[in-house]
């Protein structure tokens, strides 16, 4: 028990190899699921990618369906209400698999299965969940979450929907009007966020999406990418909802909206590292495929460092994604061997890891966009054209970096909710913070260290990574206090720093428990994409460093922190960078596709 991390103690705790999770631990029965949804995928939605750009909601409904069918919509809902009762870790495998050929797929089945069904799951009465998480589980009824309006997006406490409540006592009246609702088009039950009179915080309904209810809609969304995913607006007049369909408690509405969230990040990370697979296998395969001058582009150097970027970035999502689930599901048996009931060990089990949430979503949004991008220059001029499946790739990821919580707001979390569990102690950052600050103060030492063990500097490094961060950190909680998130450029510099650190760190890690597994020899590609992703971190962290420091300090507490900050981002043996790009993409290239 004393290995089991809790959320955010990575920062201030060492992680051994063996104690995290891995792509390479899946077991037997979790690679048939995943075989089982990557052939889905393969044979119900790649095919048709053209349709889905072409706007067909018909499409995506009778794939659902299908997805239904196979059960795919059930795994994390329990046994008892018709699902397959898995695992957290199984649950991120199948968003990860399903999600890689079309974002509107990807966003019909996110919001079904996450937003559209778990809160009744996590929330509702036995009543409620026997009535209807069945039917949702099985894709007889899709779900739709129905939570931002035209003034409240990230405040989402801020809405103006009202509930009132009927003078005989058996139902609430709804009217509001509520915007950018997926699944909207063909959804037969929605969760519902209202205000009961002035009440401080909103409340959550179940409503059935029935005739001559006053529910009205506005016409699909012209949107830049998941073009196939049904986005309206849902427009509520006095719509009569019945008083036994409030979902949880009367003011609740926000808790319920916000743990949603952070199920919903980790989940969205997930659902963009297949994306990344495919784009980078297809970006390798028109690599080899594309003669100019007289020669593969694959074989020029500038490609070549794009592909070796690409799935690097690819292999580092996985890495930190899986890291995190298992973490998750560790913490949920935990509860539940305490006697909590499921519902209660899975909300404060991702709770408990709303940290490692945040940072993947912002992580692997952006490298998923970046990815893409990369994929279209890799094609040139083809690229840009309809015809090849980067620019609807490029499209579809714009999206997650905006919805479960903007990137920016996800920045802020990360640092905000971290300093929160240090003053209620669940993470001690002080204690760290002040022995950081008297290393500035000693002598640094001098003598030769030994790096005979595989990522032994490394290791040491990230070490000095997260003496960084505390420095940084710990210099501006000294400085602002309780105003610190008022100075939102500082934190997101202090949370760009946190990200790479939790990043290169699960991917070090990864790479260090398959080398002891399967010999340093035949992990030399993934050795090289965990010094290669470090080296990258390190060069952030030296700069959003900077930034955060000369925001703050001054004088001598500017020089001793900015001289600190190069002491921690200092290699001994500086990386070939070059080389380690050429490593990955030798292998990238001779298999014709990402291998890891």
């Amino acid at each position: 028990m004393e290995d089991i991390t809790r959320g955010g103690q990575f920062l201030v705790k060492e992680t051994k190899c063996e104690n995290i999770f891995t792509p390479e631990d899946f077991s037997e029965e979790q690679i048939m699921m995943r075989d089982s949804v990557k052939e889905f995928v393969d044979k119900e939605i790649w095919p048709h990618k053209d349709r889905f750009e072409k706007k067909d909601y018909a499409l995506t409904e009778e794939t659902m369906r299908k997805a239904g069918e196979m059960g795919f919509l059930s795994i994390a809902v329990p046994e008892a209400y018709g699902g397959m009762g898995m695992g957290f870790v199984d649950t991120c495998l199948v968003c990860d698999y399903i999600s890689g050929a079309t974002g509107s797929f990807s966003t019909a089945f996110g919001a079904h299965t996450g937003i559209g069904t778990m809160p009744i799951t996590l929330y509702g009465t036995e009543e409620q969940k026997q009535k209807y998480v069945p039917k949702l589980a099985s894709g007889e009824w899709f779900g739709a979450y129905c939570l931002t309006e035209p003034g409240a997006g990230s405040d989402a406490n801020s809405g103006k929907t009202k509930a009132v409540l009927s003078e005989d006592g058996t139902h609430y009246k709804i009217t509001g009007q509520k915007m950018w609702i997926s699944n909207a088009g063909f959804c037969s039950l929605f969760i519902v966020f209202a205000r009961i009179e002035d009440d401080k915080n909103i409340t959550g309904f179940i409503l059935e999406n029935t005739q001559d209810n006053g529910i009205s809609f506005g016409e699909e969304e012209h949107k830049l990418g998941i073009r196939a995913s049904s986005t309206r607006q849902v427009f509520f007049n006095e719509t009569k909802i019945p008083v036994e369909n409030m979902l949880s408690e009367r003011g609740n509405g926000f808790k319920i909206a916000m743990n949603a969230l952070n199920v919903g990040r980790i989940k969205l990370a997930a659902a963009c590292l297949d994306a990344q697979r495919r784009v980078t296998s297809n970006a390798i395969s028109y690599a080899n495929d594309r003669v100019q001058f007289n020669t593969p582009i694959a074989s020029f150097g500038a490609i070549r460092a794009k592909l070796a970027e690409m799935a690097t970035s690819t292999y580092a999502g996985e890495s930190a994604t899986y890291r995190a689930a298992q973490d998750i599901e560790t913490r949920i048996k935990i509860r539940e061997a305490e006697g909590v009931s499921h519902q209660e060990a899975e909300l404060k089990g991702v709770e408990e890891f709303a940290i490692e949430c945040s940072i993947l979503k912002v992580a692997v949004s952006e490298d998923v966009q970046h990815c893409a991008d990369e994929g279209i220059q890799v094609y040139g001029g083809m690229g840009f054209s309809e015809d090849t499946p980067m620019e609807s790739a490029w499209r579809d990821a714009r999206i997650a970096r905006i919805y479960e919580g903007t990137n920016e707001i996800n920045r802020m979390l990360s640092v905000g909710m971290l300093i929160k569990k240090a003053m209620k102690g669940q993470v001690d950052l002080l204690g760290p913070a002040m022995k950081v600050q008297e290393e500035l103060m000693g002598i640094p030492s001098f003598d030769s260290p030994d790096y005979s063990e595989l990522f032994s500097e490394e290791k040491e490094m990230i070490g000095k990574l997260k003496k960084a961060f505390l420095m940084v950190a710990g210099g501006a909680i000294q400085k602002f206090g309780t105003d610190l998130e008022a100075h939102q450029q500082l934190l997101m510099a202090a949370a760009d720093m946190l990200i790479e650190i939790y990043m290169a760190e699960s991917t070090v890690l990864r790479t260090e428990k398959l080398a002891k597994k399967q010999g340093e020899t035949n992990v030399q590609e993934q050795i090289a994409m965990a010094k290669l992703y470090l080296y990258q971190a390190v060069d952030i962290v030296t700069q959003k460093g900077k930034e955060g420091i000369v925001s703050f300090a001054e004088g001598d507490e500017q020089r001793m922190m900015l001289m600190g900050l190069r002491r921690f981002t200092k290699y001994t043996n500086m990386p070939n960078v070059v080389g380690l790009r050429e490593i990955i993409t030798a292998k990238l290239v001779a298999e014709n596709k990402y291998c890891f």
